[in-house]
Formats: C-alpha cells, sequence, structure tokens
C-alpha cells in the first residue's frame, strides 16, 4: 500500500531537573551550594531519508517522544544532555502543524532535516542562585517541559515524469512496459488507485524515474474522485505525458479529453500550465485512431502549436521507444531540481514561535469569595520552581510584590485569610507580609 498523508504527534524531551545540594568535605566548613544543573530534553528531528518512499512506517507508530535530560549532581555536576530523536521521512514530505495548518518545511533533498519539537531547558540548581545576600540558597528549578505538537506529513511523489489522463488510456500498461514496475491493469476505472513508480532505462546510460499517476475525471482540482488525492503528487514531476485514448474508446473525444485534463491541472496550480508536456497518443493499434489523430493534430495547433505529439501503442509497443528518448532529451533541458512550488527555503523558515519574555500582563477575578490569578509570567515560573522550600516561596513572594499583583489583590478586596490560587497553586494571603 501507497500511504502519502499521516498525522502524528511528537513532543521533545523534558530538561531535567536542578538540585539542591551543598558541599560537605572535612576540614571544609561552609562549603557553600553544590548543586548541579539539569540537562537539556531531547529535539525531535525530521530527516530526509532517500531510501525511503512512503509514510508506511507513520501507521505503526504515530508517537514520537524524545527522552527527557538527566538530573543534575552534587558537586556541581551538570546532568547529561538527553540524545535527540530522529524520524526518517521520504524525500517529497510537506510537515504541517495541525492546530494552525502552517506548513513548517518541504523537505525534498536527502539529508534535509527540521526540528519539529525542540527539547525543554534544564533546570538550574542551587548554584545558580547564589548571591552575596544570600550564599547557600535552598533554591532549584525543574527542568522546562519540551515542546509537543500533532503534525501532518503529506508526501508529494518524487518522480522526474508523470503520466497523466482519463481512467483507463492505458498510463498503467505503458509503465509496465518501459519499466520493471508491476501496476495493477483492469478493463474498468480507476484500477490505479495510488501511484506508482518506475525507473525507465533509456539506453545509453541514461535513466529517469517515471510515475503512473491515478486517473483524473472532471472536477478533480475540486476534489471530485481521487482529486487532491492525485493532484498534489504532479507538482512534483518535472515532464508531463499526457497520455491520450485516440481510439475514442467508451465515445471519448480525445481532444475534449485533453483540454479537460489540462484545465483541472490549471485550477489546481497554475504553474503546471507551464510544465512540460508531451502528449502520447496512445492505442494507434485500434481502428479509426489513425483519423482521430489527424483530426486532434488539427485542433491542438489552434491552441498549443508547440506541443509535442507522438503516437504509440501500449499493448504492441509502436513508438514507445521514441517516446522515451524525447522524454529523456526533455529532462536534460531542465534543471536536476524538481519543478515544485514556491516554498521558502527551510533553513531559514522559523518554526519556533518563543513568547515574549516581557509580559508581565495579569488578571484577577473572584470566585466566591477566593481570588484567582492569571499571569502567563507567573505560571511558568511557578511551574519551573521547586516550591518546596523557603528560599523559593520567598522568591514566589519578591516576584509578585514587585509586578503589582500584591497591591492589585488587595485593590481587589482581599484580606488576611483570603485564599488566592494560581494555577494548580493555592496560597493564603497575609496582610503586611513578604510572603503568602
Amino acid at each position: 500500500m501507497f500511504v502519502d498523508k499521516a498525522k502524528i504527534y511528537v513532543k521533545g524531551g523534558d530538561g531535567g531537573d536542578g538540585i539542591v545540594a551543598f558541599r560537605r568535605e572535612k576540614y571544609v566548613p561552609d562549603g557553600g551550594p553544590a548543586g548541579g544543573d539539569g540537562g537539556k530534553g531531547g529535539d525531535v528531528i525530521f530527516r530526509v531519508d532517500e531510501g525511503l518512499r512512503t509514510l508506511m512506517d507513520f501507521r505503526y507508530q504515530r508517537h514520537f517522544k524524545a527522552d527527557r535530560g538527566i538530573k543534575g549532581r552534587n558537586k556541581s555536576q551538570h546532568g547529561a544532555n538527553a540524545e535527540n530523536m530522529i524520524v526518517r521521512i521520504p524525500p517529497g514530505t510537506i510537515v504541517i502543524d495541525d492546530d494552525s495548518g502552517e506548513v513548517l518545511a518541504d523537505l525534498t533533498r536527502h539529508g534535509q532535516q527540521i526540528v519539529v519539537a525542540r527539547g525543554g531547558r534544564g533546570g538550574r540548581g542551587n548554584t545558580r542562585f547564589a548571591t552575596p545576600k544570600n550564599p547557600a540558597p535552598e533554591l532549584a528549578e525543574h527542568g522546562e517541559e519540551g515542546q509537543e505538537r500533532y503534525v501532518t506529513l503529506e508526501l508529494k511523489v518524487m518522480a522526474d515524469v508523470g503520466l497523466v489522463g482519463f481512467p483507463s488510456v492505458g498510463k498503467s500498461t505503458l509503465l509496465s512496459v518501459v519499466s520493471a514496475a508491476q501496476p495493477k491493469i483492469g478493463a474498468y476505472h480507476f484500477t490505479t488507485i495510488t501511484p506508482n513508480l518506475g525507473v525507465v532505462d533509456v539506453s545509453e546510460g541514461r535513466s529517469f524515474v517515471m510515475a503512473d499517476l491515478p486517473g483524473l475525471i472532471e472536477g478533480a482540482s475540486e476534489g471530485v474522485g481521487l482529486g487532491h488525492e492525485f493532484l498534489r503528487h504532479i507538482e512534483r514531476t518535472r515532464v508531463i505525458i499526457h497520455v491520450v485514448d485516440m481510439a475514442g474508446s467508451e465515445g471519448r473525444d480525445p481532444f475534449d479529453d485533453w483540454q479537460k485534463i489540462n484545465n483541472e491541472l490549471k485550477q489546481y496550480n497554475a504553474h503546471l500550465e507551464d510544465r512540460p508536456q508531451i502528449v502520447a497518443a496512445n492505442k494507434m493499434d485500434m481502428p479509426d485512431a489513425e483519423e482521430n489523430l489527424e483530426l486532434f493534430k488539427q485542433q491542438i495547433s489552434e491552441v498549443r502549436p508547440d506541443l509535442i505529439i507522438m503516437p504509440i501503442s501500449s499493448l504492441t509497443r509502436k513508438g514507445v521507444q521514441e517516446l522515451l528518448y524525447r522524454a529523456a532529451d526533455l529532462l536534460d533541458q531542465i534543471p536536476q531540481a524538481p519543478a515544485i512550488e514556491e516554498v521558502t527555503e527551510i533553513n531559514e523558515r522559523k518554526v519556533y514561535k518563543l513568547e515574549s519574555k516581557d509580559d508581565n500582563s495579569f488578571t484577577i477575578k473572584r470566585d466566591n469569595e477566593d481570588f484567582v490569578v492569571e499571569c502567563p509570567k507567573v505560571e511558568r515560573m511557578m511551574k519551573r520552581m521547586q516550591l518546596n522550600t523557603h528560599d523559593a516561596i520567598l522568591k514566589l513572594a519578591r516576584t509578585l510584590r514587585h509586578m503589582g499583583i500584591d497591591d492589585a489583590l488587595r485593590e481587589r478586596g482581599a484580606k488576611d485569610g483570603s485564599i488566592v490560587r494560581i494555577a494548580d497553586f493555592e496560597f493564603e494571603f497575609v496582610e503586611g507580609s513578604s510572603y503568602y
């Protein structure tokens, strides 16, 4: 099965906790603080591996969580940083933030990579908080939580040549006779429902990758039929071979088929109209094909006189080798980089948006007799501080006083004994005291 879309969960590793420790050695009185910092959590990194062709692996594993950093140690030893988690993805994968819909990266080259979930910083040990006024602080931090998000992966086939056309015009048969690929072939519509890839050896040391893409129908650009499930793949191809049933099977008109398919391509992506295109006039071994071809050439000359038309028969292989030579010649004239829509280079794309460090805004709400303080800065601080020591409580109290939260609580009617809640923490307000 070819899998070209997957939704997965990624989480960077949490940072390791800092610790409270003191230097205790014989003949060394008042050794001072010696608590080390925690290590950084691992990042989740997507890296392109040219050996992969599908997103099949993500059907069985949808959660990727990096390891957390190691806790700090005594004697001021820093905890080890966690190893990054490398997730291999095939070339041609687009990474999209599932919540915002933002395209985070468009990965096309082997070895290209992007950090999709950054690991948290390690917490500071009490060595970091020593000051002349407080040379032996009992204060340390928890490690910062790693970033987490849901991302959608979309794979666009990385092929040099793409076969397009209405269902049952002979695309799969053509691919099977020019390569070792074995696509499903049947006398009914939509035999191919997922892309098939095959390597075509043209001789003289030249070869290219050809993709048999699912058949289009009118309205595909609006999601009819296979719709966007097909159209996303054609954007990657450098040359389009438009296979047309020149025998007019099922009562269809070759020129009308050609117009409808090109119209769908244009409506989906205007750049596809300028993509080099060869018309493979297929089924020339059938009755009425020669007459239809002459009429088709006349009609095409009025709208696209420069269009290359090559009569072939996939069944008898007549004209197939000439078609491959012409496709190879066109590829030689086109840059090797895949013809894709304009996307910002991932190395320059800013994926992570850090919250403003200077945001001291807060709100105070009443919940019956209690007071609820909402302040992102204080909530982040409380989540990281190890609030199990006197020094930690004093630091929190000083922060609330300097930010003006104390005065704001008094203005809202807080008195001795009033309950104040911040995030998951609950305190008792004490008037005239430096802490709650």
